[in-house]
């Protein structure tokens, strides 16, 4: 019986969530990604860069095995100073967010809000090909307004030396709201000519199953929110089963355990700690009982947030 390809899984930049300290525990107790990207870089009166971007792409910070720094597409004068500054630090690959749909982002014509304007596509992209020792990829979306807005894009993207484009198969204006569409992702597939990643609602273990069997030719999959809500989801496609409920909440808990370490470390006061904390249970175990949650939710102080999660990690406190 022949083997069934096995599809790359990439775990996409979600803004204050998957910093360095994030992304080193999830390989450790979870893995199954093939590379793990940064948000995005920004860069700040011209040419300097917030240091804290700069920290979270420290080669000395990050252990995973690949790590792809993302940075804003939109100003070709920007994306060049931020090429150059990314292959003087060695790294050999990079990925141009032309898919943020933040109205902030957007408004300035950079993220998805560059979608709708071709001419500025065609600079970026001859930016790209300035770099030839950068293996750079394109993050976008189907387009800002129009669905079709990517494909009048195809030409540039095909013509220029890229090492893969990933789609989220919704328009900016749709932020992460209503239905994605993949009959307008199958347009821009049949012509695209580079390795070609899907995003966008890709949540079980099924949703990368239809995804891919619908999509033979895809690279692989980008998935956030997914492996923030369930972070072995990757690690199970690549055993082809999912963890025992015991084996999840026991996993789940050791890695929220070293998490809640290491941004002890890191930040000042309880306060701060417990807030950052609060954040990552916007979807992580979404299968927790509501009540649990809301609990999560109210802590203000460490001793709450601990009793709360007493009752979190213990199997048979799924909804329903």
């Amino acid at each position: 019986m022949e083997e069934q390809k096995k599809y790359k899984i990439h775990f996409a930049p979600v803004q204050g969530h998957t910093d360095w300290t994030y992304r080193n525990l999830h390989e450790k107790y979870f893995g199954g990604v093939d590379a793990y990207y940064t948000p995005f870089i920004r860069v700040e009166k011209g040419d300097s860069f917030r240091s804290r971007d700069m920290k979270d792409c420290d080669p000395e910070l990050n252990t995973v095995q690949r790590l792809i720094p993302q940075v804003l597409g939109g100003d070709p004068m920007e994306l060049d100073v931020s090429l150059e500054m990314l292959e003087e630090r060695g790294f050999t690959g990079v990925d141009i967010n032309m898919g943020c749909p933040f109205p902030m982002i957007a408004r300035r014509g950079k993220g998805a809000g560059v979608l709708s304007d071709p001419k500025r596509v065609r600079e970026l992209m001859e930016v790209v090909k300035e770099y030839p020792g950068m293996q750079c990829s394109v993050k976008m979306r189907l387009g800002w307004e129009n669905p079709e807005e990517c494909l009048s894009l195809l030409p540039v993207l095909n013509d220029t030396p890229l090492a893969a484009v990933i789609l989220h198969a919704r328009v900016g204006t749709q932020e992460y709201k209503g239905e994605v569409n993949p009959d307008a992702f199958e347009a821009f597939y049949n012509q695209c000519k580079h390795p070609l990643y899907y995003n966008g609602d890709v949540l079980t273990l099924e949703d990368i199953q239809r995804v891919t069997a619908r999509f033979p030719r895809l690279e692989g999959v980008m998935i956030g929110r997914g492996l923030l809500a369930n972070p072995a989801l990757a690690m199970e496609y690549l055993d082809g089963k999912e963890l025992t409920s015991e084996e999840k909440y026991r996993k789940f808990k050791l890695f929220h355990a070293e998490l809640l370490a290491a941004y002890a470390e890191r930040l000042q006061g309880e306060h701060q700690l417990v807030m950052k904390m609060k954040t990552f249970w916007e979807y992580f175990m979404p299968m927790t009982d509501r009540k649990i949650l809301k609990k999560i939710h109210k802590s203000n102080k460490l001793s709450q947030y601990n009793e709360a999660l007493a009752r979190a990690f213990v199997p048979g406190q799924e909804e329903g």
